[in-house]
């Protein structure tokens, strides 16, 4: 052992035989070595302790927490709901009986994440073994682009999610959706109209219903999937589906382009039916004809031919200036500016008013308004609504169209329906204000009580000049063009209307006809207004094609079969007492 070594040894010895502090070695320095140890263990399991309480502090917080979220509602405690809460609802379409028109259905649309795509030529080719219909080249580009979500087909059926899940594609995937679905198919497509693919209001009811706000509520988000209170339209579904069967038949039976019609409460202004032809299946609009997005009733324009002869002969007789038992001298042709005026069927003598209604005559009816003078005949078409936008719920409503300064032309081509284009709705409601005691009544698509027509009817003509029009439309019914609407027991009274068709502004040379037929059942206590139009029809009953050959039994047809579906009781004998009784 080397000097150094020995020198450390002796000192290493030295300092624990004193204590290592000078002082002799004892039990003193052991005492206060195990007292800095027991110390030392309380303090660590002190702290030991103290943790165990945070930890199970906190693990009871939790605990609480997941218990209070699972007793809450979702919508209470997440800004983002689950995934049935980020369907769109829509609320149901019923009828005025509660049956419906249109409701929302469960689906599922497939899309694929392309960052998640092994073989995007293979990931195709299974696809097309389910959905042949899908575009190679498109569906090629959303598999391998940079997105992370790309939709491949909307609204499948489930027998197509079954058969794609078979599949097994890594990348691609189902979200639920809801699909609009329309049971009673084409029957009233222009009332209730349909939804794009985001089950979003495109035309008719439906877009009716997200013009009150749906639609703005669906943009920021504020949607669920609670049940919605059904909208209640007022039309009958019975009366709807028969009305559109005879519209579809008489069509097809007179070789029309289109035909149309119309159901009115007199009373109330509600549309009970409504339906113009060709038109779509609202289940698959794109499939629809060209022509059958047209509703006709409410969105077209036409020159109603001698069915605007009731508002001339109307506004004449409440005028003062012209009475029941006045005669005008329809004799000869009226000439005017280089247009000579004369009647279709002439008796070339002088007319009573209700044989110039009965007949129809372009001169006596002229000779009317020139009594009364043309800007009171102006005033008065107004008054009617012919001549303005039509105020209803249905967002499909065109405006008529008139001259830009009434002339003498004008007024004399007018009193008789040529010169002034308007939809058939408005010439329905025209016509059911002059036959429910004078009170205008803007149509409505939504139930409406007596009451509540009461309280925003307007008087246009007064009751007398009701009274008188619908003796007018009775006489005309039984002894005039209306004979073929007649249908025994309900009293039938109305106007036919055969106009020469306007195409591009011009009257066409081909001898088509734009034919109409306004009427009123029962006539003696009005309760319904039933218009039909059938546009370049090429035959009618008799062979002939005026608007008593077509268009009026397409009227007696309509109340033949809706009359009771309506409430209306036939009536029989002088006093309507008698019973009609088949052996």
């Amino acid at each position: 052992m080397s000097f150094l070594s020995r020198i450390m040894d002796l000192k290493s010895k030295a300092h624990f035989s004193h204590g290592g502090n000078g002082r002799p070695a004892g039990a003193t320095g052991g005492t206060a070595f195990q007292g800095h140890r027991k110390r030392s263990a309380a303090q660590a399991r002190s702290r030991v302790a103290v943790i165990m309480a945070c930890f199970g502090l906190a693990y009871c917080v939790i605990g609480g927490r997941l218990v209070q979220y699972a007793m809450t509602t979702s919508e209470a405690v997440s800004s983002i709901g689950p995934a049935d809460n980020l369907l769109a609802s829509r609320p149901d379409i019923v009828d005025r009986n509660g049956e419906i028109l249109a409701t929302d259905i469960r689906t599922v649309s497939l899309y694929a994440e392309p960052h998640k795509i092994v073989d995007a030529d293979e990931a195709l080719e299974r696809l097309q073994t389910v959905l042949p219909e899908l575009d190679p080249r498109a569906t090629y580009k959303k598999l391998t682009s940079k997105s992370r979500f790309q939709w491949l087909q909307r609204q499948l059926t489930p027998k197509q999610q079954s058969r794609i899940l078979a599949l097994g594609i890594p990348g691609v995937g189902f979200r639920p959706e809801k699909r609009r679905f329309y049971p009673s198919g084409s029957t009233a497509a222009h009332i209730v109209g349909y939804v794009n693919i985001d089950n979003r209001g495109i035309a008719g009811m439906e877009r009716y219903i997200d013009n009150q706000g749906l639609a703005d509520l669906a943009a920021i988000g504020m949607t669920s999937d609670a049940k919605m209170e059904p909208v209640r339209l007022s039309i009958d579904l019975r009366v709807q589906a028969m009305l559109h069967d005879v519209l579809v038949n008489s069509m097809q039976k007179y070789e029309a382009e289109a035909a149309g019609g119309v159901i009115l409460d007199v009373h109330t202004g509600e549309v009970l039916a409504m339906a113009s032809v060709p038109d779509y299946d609202p289940n698959n609009p794109a499939e629809s004809a060209k022509d059958g997005w047209l509703n006709r009733m409410s969105d077209g324009t036409f020159e109603m031919g001698s069915t605007f002869k009731i508002f001339t002969t109307a506004m004449a007789l409440d005028s003062g200036k012209v009475k029941l038992s006045d005669s005008f001298d329809a004799t000869n042709p009226i000439r005017i500016g280089g247009f000579t005026i004369k009647d279709f069927h002439g008796k070339r003598r002088v007319l009573t008013v209700p044989e110039i209604f009965r007949y129809s005559s372009n001169i006596g009816t002229a000779k009317m308004a020139d009594v009364v003078g043309i800007p009171a005949q102006q005033e008065f078409l107004t008054r009617l609504g012919l001549l303005t936008k039509m105020q209803t719920e249905l967002p499909e409503v065109k405006t008529p169209t008139q001259p830009r300064e009434w002339k003498k032309i004008n007024s004399i081509t007018i009193s008789f329906g040529h010169g002034v284009s308007t939809t058939p709705l408005q010439t329905a409601v025209a016509g059911a204000a002059l036959m429910n005691g004078g009170k205008y009544l803007p149509p409505t698509f939504l139930p409406r009580s007596r009451d509540e027509a009461d309280a925003i009817a307007q008087a246009v003509v007064k009751p007398r000049t009701s009274d008188e029009m619908r003796y007018l439309m009775r006489v005309n019914a039984i002894e005039g063009s209306g004979k073929r609407a007649l249908v025994p027991g309900f009293n039938v009274g109305g106007k036919t209307g055969t106009a020469d068709k306007v195409v591009n502004g011009r009257y066409v040379k081909n001898g088509l006809n734009f034919n109409a037929f306004l009427s009123a059942f029962p006539i003696d206590d009005p309760q319904y207004v039933v218009l039909t139009f059938i546009d370049a029809p090429k035959t009618g009953e008799g062979g002939g094609r005026t608007a008593g050959l077509n268009a009026a039994p397409m009227v007696g047809e309509i109340i033949r079969r809706s009359a009771a579906l309506l409430g209306v009781k036939p009536k029989f004998g002088e006093d309507g007492s008698a019973l009609l009784v088949s052996y």
